[in-house]
């Protein structure tokens, strides 16, 4: 008999802005080994969350009891994208898994797993096309153990440093 997780997964609500607001601020904080003051984070964080509600889906991973309390060690959120139709074809919808984060004392103890296993399952219920992310380096082998495989070089970038495109010409210039 395999031994209960002492973590539960559930989809976040309301209730949890303020848990999910944390484990954002954790997540830079964990990369940047300090940590950063913003005390306009929060605001801005839940202001976030309320545009994004209609197209995401946000699964919290917690610790703890009714009685004792709940602490969040994890969440990952889905944004759903809406293809337009064509004649012919129906759009159809691809999902994007995004801010994928557990705390490092839970990452070995099946949290991201659970966390992903919802993110699939919520596709498959969604009729996805397909469900995509852009891991780290670090966390790319653990897509690949899930299933995902490279999806070649289809994807460009244009970043803030980068050169703006060229303005188009006026005929006769």
């Amino acid at each position: 008999m395999a031994d209960r997780p002492d973590f539960t997964v559930r989809v976040a609500d309301e209730r949890d802005v303020v848990a999910l607001a944390r484990l954002r601020r954790a997540w830079l904080e964990e990369r940047l080994g300090r940590t950063v003051d913003d005390p306009s984070f929060e605001p801005a964080f839940a202001q976030w969350w309320r545009s994004e509600l209609p197209r995401r889906t946000f699964w919290i991973a917690e610790t703890g009891t009714e009685r004792t309390g709940f602490t969040a060690v994890g969440s990952l959120n889905v944004v759903e994208i809406v293809h337009m139709p064509r004649p012919g074809a129906r759009g159809g919808a691809i999902g994007h898994v995004g801010n994928a984060f557990v705390i490092a004392s839970w990452a070995d103890r099946g949290v991201p797993r659970a966390l992903l296993a919802r993110a699939v399952a919520h596709a498959r219920e969604r009729r996805y096309r397909r469900l995509v992310l852009a891991p780290t380096p670090g966390s790319a082998p653990f897509y690949r153990r899930a299933g995902f495989a490279p999806a070649g070089e289809t994807l460009l970038v244009l970043g803030p440093e980068s050169a703006a495109p060229a303005e188009p010409r006026e005929r006769g210039q």
